[in-house]
């Protein structure tokens, strides 16, 4: 325990059977397809190795950290080994949160819980301060470590070239050049650009002009592009959108993140802004600047406060849905389910503005 470890390697050993499950991993950093890669990867891992039961919390220094604790504790009616998943997307706990997350690492390098749990926790890359802090302190003391560093700018053309191999295509170095260009600070539209050239041409090399017509001739689709479709409220452009991702073969995971993640901020920006809380001050906190925020105060304006937990459940449930298993009362096809889920944001009108005296007035 208490060891940083490469997470390509790591995740190695584990599907090759060469390395036990850990009880408490933590993974760290802000690229958000990394993040997810690593997460399925362990939890691949976790089911192969008989960790059938799975459940997820998104927490911040707000939420109830009892039920973090009690996933340790209580044992499944059928035996059933579980992963528990932990979300700080804003990477601050709180008083409370963080003494349950020193608790957990206590607990997991004293082998103070069983083999039954494995425990995941995802956060933001984090300042110096806070990584010196106690929680943080015990996880990274106890817990197996995953630190996913940024792709840069020199460093894209080979993490280009890397997944490629991974679909036995190679271009040339000048071509992975351009591509560093057109993608540049955006992982998410590089993966979807080398996973359309695995749909568009087959194994082996792919010339210049191939690459150039697929990457700036086919529509662009991205997932930022539809959550700001969402935000908006245009339920059209959404759908659209959704469904140029998924002819491209987008990663159904990719794009539950960016829906999924982005409804849980909003229910925590509604609920902190019914409680009385500065709306300005909670959208720092959870990182929404610029254009984001522009949009994320309209579709606050637009949708009632009351309909963000049931938009946050219906999030989990397509999350299960995608996962192969069956959800009652939702669509079998995870795709259609996720245009649903979407459209809870995007087809939301705003109330219409009352004319005259109310009636009986």
């Amino acid at each position: 325990m208490g060891r940083p470890l490469d997470p390509d390697s790591l995740l190695g050993a584990l599907r090759q059977g060469r390395m036990p499950l850990d009880p408490l991993y933590v993974i760290s950093g802000d690229e958000p397809l990394l993040v997810t890669e690593t997460m399925d990867g362990l939890r691949a891992a976790a089911h192969a190795q008989g960790y059938t039961e799975r459940s997820s919390m998104v927490l911040d220094a707000n939420s109830d950290w009892s039920a973090v604790l009690a996933a340790t504790r209580n044992v499944s009616l059928f035996g059933d080994r579980r992963v528990v998943e932990l979300k700080l997307p804003g990477g601050k706990p709180g008083k409370t949160g963080g003494e349950t997350l020193q608790r957990l690492a206590e607990m997991a390098g004293t082998g103070q819980w069983g083999d039954d749990t494995v425990m995941l926790v995802s956060l933001p890359r984090l300042d110096k301060a806070t990584r010196t802090g106690k929680w943080a302190s015990a996880l990274w003391q106890h817990a197996t470590t995953l630190e996913l560093a940024s792709v840069e700018r020199a460093q894209l053309p080979d993490w280009i070239r890397q997944r490629l191999a991974r679909q036995n295509q190679e271009v040339d170095a000048e071509v992975l050049e351009w591509m560093a260009d057109k993608v540049e600070g955006n992982l998410l539209a590089a993966f979807q650009e080398i996973q359309k050239l695995a749909l568009l041409y087959p194994e082996g090399r792919i010339e210049a002009a191939e690459v150039e017509r697929a990457v700036l001739n086919v529509a662009r689709y991205d997932v930022f592009g539809l959550r700001d479709a969402m935000l908006a409220g245009q339920p059209a452009r959404t759908l659209s959108m959704l469904a140029g991702l998924r002819a491209e073969g987008t990663a159904l995971p990719l794009v539950l993140w960016a829906v999924g993640d982005e409804i849980r901020i909003l229910a925590r920006l509604a609920e902190a802004r019914s409680q009385g809380r500065d709306l300005g001050g909670e959208l720092r906190k959870n990182r929404v600047f610029g254009n984001h925020e522009r949009l994320a105060r309209q579709a606050l304006a637009r949708v009632s406060p009351g309909a963000w937990p049931a938009a946050v459940q219906h999030a989990h449930e397509v999350d299960r849905l995608v996962k192969g298993l069956k959800v009652p009362g939702r669509l079998d096809d995870p795709w259609e389910e996720m245009g649903r889920l979407a459209l809870r944001v995007a087809a939301v009108r705003p109330a219409p503005a009352r004319r005259g005296p109310p009636p009986g007035a």
